[in-house]
């Protein structure tokens, strides 16, 4: 059966890239990274989202990860891997998402028939990934399972997760949107993040974002207030739409009923931890 006009895309926005990036912004990273002797909290970031790439410099991760600035990458990259290994980083990473999901979901919940469930369907999903120009899901493809159901289920979200972000560089490419574009054109879209986080995550300065908006200015995508015209909707709409494209082997091989029942199920989950707090208040949005 083909799916429903854009079941995978709802499906990943609602239930697949939320249940992975609750780690991100967890201080139970924060704690376990503190054990390994990693503190800074960029440090912590591009470690533990480049961990399963092995001990890589600043060169691989900003060319990886798109848009992140390069010299706030250079400054943690290759040094981190002096304080901890990869694996430690990986295993801590994990330990994290194991007390994340039960603070945030309860252990009621973790126990339950629908997370395992969950995993079930995901894991299906990601068995049509595919490893071809697809950097960060081949890593975590390389990755062992786990075996806890909980686990497993962030696990296969992690492959979902990168595999689109992997297809979503290829889309970015060919519509022309640098990095910044990328960015501040996503955060007028009202569906990015605010530009407090663009700094804080992503380390651009206001100049960065100020230079970005006037080439997209130029470009006919946003208007003097900063939203988008519509052409700027325009490009962001085919952006995703050739986003889908790229990765729509994973959903059509789960098909239209397990694609409904994983966004239903893990729908319900991201609700329980959002509600949870699992998200600063002030992270999506335009201001």
């Amino acid at each position: 059966m083909t799916l429903p006009e854009r079941a995978a895309r709802s499906c990943w926005h609602g239930a697949i890239n939320p249940l992975h990036s609750t780690v991100y912004f967890s201080p139970d990273l924060g704690k376990e990274f503190a054990a390994l002797g990693i503190t800074d909290r960029n440090a912590v970031n591009l470690a533990s989202r480049s961990a399963a790439m092995g001990a890589v410099g600043a060169g691989t991760v900003t060319a990886t990860f798109y848009n992140y600035r390069h010299d706030l990458v250079a400054r943690h990259l290759p040094a981190v891997w002096e304080t901890a290994t990869p694996a430690q980083v990986l295993a801590a990473r994990l330990r994290a998402v194991d007390s994340t999901l039960r603070r945030l979901l309860g252990d009621e919940t973790i126990a339950s028939p629908e997370v395992a469930e969950a995993a079930g369907l995901a894991m299906r999903a990601a068995e049509a990934c595919t490893r071809h120009a697809r950097t960060l899901y081949s890593a975590h493809a390389d990755l062992p399972v786990p075996e806890e159901p909980h686990l497993k289920l962030w696990h296969a979200t992690t492959l979902l997760r990168e595999h689109r972000g992997d297809g979503h560089l290829v889309a970015l490419l060919t519509v022309g949107l640098d990095p910044v574009e990328a960015l501040v054109s996503h955060t007028a879209s009202g569906h990015g993040m605010t530009p407090k986080y663009l700094k804080y995550i992503r380390g651009w300065e206001q100049a960065d974002l100020d230079a970005a908006a006037g080439r997209l200015r130029e470009r006919g995508l946003l208007d003097s207030e900063g939203e988008l015209t519509p052409e700027g909707a325009a490009l962001r709409e085919a952006l995703e739409t050739e986003t889908d494209r790229l990765d729509e082997a994973p959903y059509e091989h789960l098909g239209a009923a397990g694609v409904a029942r994983l966004a239903e199920i893990g729908g319900g989950f991201t609700v329980q931890a959002f509600v949870a707090g699992a998200f600063p208040a002030d992270l999506m949005g335009k201001a």
